[in-house]
């Protein structure tokens, strides 16, 4: 039998002391030996299981850093065609310059030239940048000019709009429309 306040543990593992001097509500052994078992507390890092609380905000931060990585994957893929597309249009401008040269005079194909060299300047700028640093200037310049900011997304806004109606007024130039003569099944 164990010594007064031995520790021991039960048939799964789990840590007791045995104390006489406490009387147990429900004894096993009917009565007979008044010893009361008391669980004792598992010791720090012993198999200790996290807790639901714990393990959701494990996986929030996960799936937290998983989408940050995947949205810095995006928009760097989108940084690469912003680049890509800048250059086009730069090499767009320097040959569009010689013919400006031809019709117009060299003084106008001197400013399609530097046009196209201010917008290759500007995508090398922007392919040597990372996307957090081009988000954090972004957001300063937001937080320096906001007046400029607004109408800057002004004017993207209308251009967006007004190429998505130039695209629709297409469509439903080429598709055949409704008359008030097509008879109607009632």
């Amino acid at each position: 039998m164990a010594d007064e306040n031995t520790p021991g543990t039960t048939d799964s593992g789990v840590p007791f002391n045995t104390d006489p001097n406490h009387e147990s509500r429900t004894d096993p052994l009917g009565g007979a030996s008044g010893i009361a078992i008391e669980p004792e507390a598992a010791p720090a890092g012993a198999d200790a299981k996290p807790s639901t609380t714990e393990r959701l905000r494990e996986e929030a931060g996960k799936l937290g850093s998983q989408a940050a990585d995947r949205a810095r994957s995006y928009a760097d893929q989108g940084k690469e065609r912003a680049t890509s597309a800048l250059d086009e249009v730069a090499k767009m401008m320097a040959s569009a310059a010689e013919d400006v040269d031809a019709k117009l005079g060299v003084e106008y194909g001197r400013y399609a030239r530097s046009a196209a060299d201010g917008i290759s300047g500007f995508a090398e700028t922007l392919r040597g940048q990372d996307v957090d640093d081009l988000i954090a200037g972004a957001t300063d310049f937001v937080r320096k000019s906001p007046v400029i900011a607004v109408g800057a997304a002004a004017a993207v806004g209308f251009m967006i709009a007004r190429l998505v109606k130039s695209g629709v007024d297409a469509a439903s130039d080429k598709s055949p429309s409704s008359t008030a003569t097509d008879p109607i099944d009632v």
